[in-house]
């Protein structure tokens, strides 16, 4: 990990000497906002307008341009010019030795190709002059530093000082996060538009704000990424190191208008929001669905202890709450904590005959605020307790301020991590701000406060999660790359059986015998041989080989063979006019298992993507799949075959027989491998691989591979 000055943006987040570029006299202005927020905010270094036209901004001296400014070197340029002019203005600033620049204008790679040709330009001065970019096209930054208090953006509202950082593609969105922030009392320790993403982008930033000692969770609002298994390795670092800093996502477009048309099972499913769940899920990113719930994690994980386990207790003062909110704390993957006999005894001893003593505890309607506390003590005190969510609706007798101020020093004190819901708007608004300005999450619903648990549980589990030893693969990877160059030679893109198999057994995966057959005859041989045998159609036209009729299984004798292979001939030359049909791949029958499938995607930024789940021919209907960015360690593997719905399938759920885990993990670190090693496949389906009972293994039943020439331009997702 890097640390903060080889970055080199210390001299944009810490500037002692600030020029901005395009300041401006005139109400209403950019120019003139981002002048005014550097005084408004009381910047602790030196500020100096630039406008050629303008005698003084906001009262202070203008400069006609950064070279007339008396100081001997700038640190930091805020650009607010004509896209156009950006690059000359950059490389003047360059001149004064500034080191960072911000570009607020727009007019660049947003408005196509002449713009992104400005854009180049500019980034060309900046990387020349080794000035780190941010933008252009973008809001702004701020750091709340109270040694320092630097709000370099046009913003209409300030960030509050606080230990949250927040990353925005959209400048926009920006104004209406300060705003909402305000509502809930949040503040931030970094606020930062980043536009473009010319140069400095969200990579570049985690690593500094994880480096930050201001900064406990980093927000993000992202768009489009464009670091693949770079951004994995790096904010898994982040997320889950030495030093772990939470990580929340939200990542704008979940509803892509859908897959493009693909010719595998894998390529049609493998869409760019699996991609993006995938990187956030390898990179222990939280991804999360909405804007309000990006906040109430953050303030959850901001403020509160991850929890040692999953054991929650809930304390209310009405039961329909309570009973909303054991739901959702059993959705979120938590569970009711079981309390001891001296926590039991306490609740007993101190709540009325009517209460329930049992989780969730019901301190009933009339309960001050001694009530409240004397729960919350005996529960936070029970060692079979991981975390607490703390609910009060506001009764006429309720004490609401006063039961407020008694819940931070009982769970800051407790070391567990405690959210709270005060239900409504206008009566509890008091004790709600009272909650948060004492590190408490305060939510108006118990729900929310619930799946903020449910939250910081899962990313608990993340930091501590089992590194599984490695597992050592056997393969030959140059009869694979002869396979592959072969058939781009003779300009074949699509490998059915016959070449798929041969590369696959390469990679060490358990491929069942099975011989070409050219004739009848041939197939009968095949038969005799192997025994069950199953036949399928050979023709570089045809991918789906179940929908043309070309395929025939456990045919068991020399007549059945050349039966099936008359058959699937003539049927297949029906359905599928015009196909070059070559012959059928004889293939001996696997035996019983489950279906599952394995799969590639190759996606243009990120690279290889891996699909599995189950398979056969509903695996487009249930789509009970999961995805993962290759390459994969152990562990993902492993997290790969869990995550799928039909897993207690897999490990042997009602009284089934389990499955061999163990060789389904080795297959998936070697479609990794092969993904990895070989960019020429674009997309490949092993479909079904079946997996047998436990100890004996599994077999690839079907597989099919679509590669790219070199000069091809790799598959867009």
């Amino acid at each position: 990990m890097k640390n903060n000055n080889d970055l080199g943006l210390d001299t944009v987040f810490r500037p002692r000497t600030v020029a901005v570029i395009g300041a401006s006299a005139r109400a209403g202005s950019v120019g003139r906002a981002v002048f005014k927020n550097l005084i408004d905010a009381d910047f602790s270094g030196t500020v100096f307008p630039v406008n050629p036209r303008s005698r003084s901004v906001c009262g202070v001296r203008a400069w006609a341009d950064i070279n007339a400014i008396p100081e001997e070197e700038i640190d930091l340029a805020i650009i607010i010019v004509p896209a156009a002019a950006t690059p000359e203005v950059a490389r003047q600033a360059a001149a004064k030795g500034a080191k960072g620049i911000i570009v607020i204008s727009a007019g660049f790679r947003e408005i196509g190709t002449a713009g992104r040709k400005t854009e180049d330009q500019l980034l060309a001065v900046c990387r020349e002059n080794r000035i780190r970019l941010i933008g252009p096209n973008c809001l702004g930054l701020i750091n709340t530093d109270p040694d320092l208090r630097l709000n370099a953006s046009f913003a209409k509202r300030t960030a509050t000082p606080g230990h949250i950082a927040f990353i925005s593609q959209s400048g926009a969105l920006c104004t209406a996060v300060l705003d909402f922030a305000a509502r809930r009392n949040m503040g931030f320790s970094k606020f930062i538009s980043v536009g473009n993403k010319a140069d400095v982008g969200e990579l570049d930033l985690i690593r500094y704000l994880h480096k930050d000692p201001q900064t406990r969770v980093i927000m993000l609002y992202v768009e489009e990424l464009r670091h693949g298994f770079e951004f994995i390795e790096t904010v898994r670092e982040v997320t889950g190191g030495d030093n772990p800093t939470p990580i929340l996502a939200l990542k704008s477009g979940r509803t892509a208008e859908g897959a493009q048309a693909a010719s595998s099972h894998t390529g049609s499913l493998a869409g760019s929001e699996e991609v993006y769940d995938a990187l956030f899920t390898q990179s222990g990113v939280f991804r999360v669905k909405t804007i309000e719930e990006l906040f109430d994690y953050a303030q959850a994980f901001a403020t509160q202890p991850r929890p040692r386990g999953n054991r929650i207790a809930i304390i209310t003062n009405a039961g329909g709450p309570g009973i909303m909110a054991t739901d959702v704390t059993i959705n979120a993957g938590l569970k009711l904590a079981h309390f001891r006999p001296e926590t039991t005894a306490a609740l007993k001893e101190h709540l009325p005959a009517a209460a329930n003593i049992k989780n969730p505890v019901d301190v009933i309607g009339d309960a001050r605020m001694d009530r409240y506390r004397d729960a919350l003590s005996a529960v936070l005190a029970d060692d079979n307790v991981d975390g607490v969510v703390f609910i009060l609706t506001p009764q006429s007798m309720t004490e609401i301020e006063a039961t407020a101020k008694i819940i931070p020093p009982l769970a800051h004190g407790s070391g567990k991590p405690v959210v709270a819901s005060f239900m409504g708007l206008m009566d509890v608004s008091r004790g709600a701000e009272i909650l948060e300005k004492n590190n408490i999450p305060h939510y108006f619903f118990p729900e929310a406060a619930a799946r903020a648990m449910g939250a910081l549980y899962r990313y608990s589990r993340w930091i501590g999660r089992e590194h599984i030893q490695e597992i050592n693969l056997d393969i030959n990877q140059d009869t694979a790359r002869e396979v592959i160059k072969n058939a781009l030679k003779k300009g074949t893109n699509y490998l059915g059986e016959v070449e798929g198999n041969r590369i696959l057994a390469a990679y060490g995966f358990p491929v069942l015998p099975a011989r070409f057959a050219g004739n009848a005859g041939e197939a009968a041989a095949a038969v005799e041989e192997f025994g069950p045998c199953a036949f399928k159609i050979v023709s570089p036209d045809i991918v789906h080989k179940s929908d043309c009729g070309g395929v025939r299984t456990d045919i068991r004798t020399p007549e059945e063979a050349r039966l099936a292979f008359s058959e699937i001939m003539e049927t297949a030359g029906i359905n599928s006019p015009g196909a070059d049909l070559q012959g059928i791949y004889v293939q001996k029958m696997a035996g019983t298992g489950v279906e599952v499938i394995l799969g590639i995607k190759r996606h243009k930024t990120f690279g290889p993507l891996l699909m599995f789940g189950l398979g056969g021919i509903f695996v487009e209907i249930f789509k009970d799949v999961s995805f993962r960015l290759a390459p994969i360690r152990h562990n993902g593997a492993r997290h790969m075959v869990e995550s799928i719905t039909a897993f207690p399938i897999l490990n042997g759920a009602r009284g089934r027989k389990k499955c061999d885990l163990a060789a389904l993990e080795r297959c998936i670190l070697s479609l990794s491998a092969l993904a990895t090693e070989n960019p020429e496949i674009i997309e490949l389906d092993i479909n079904p691989l079946i997996i047998h009972p436990e100890g004996r293994g599994c077999a690839v039943a079907d597989c099919r591979m679509l590669l790219r020439a070199p000069l091809q331009k790799m598959m867009d997702s």
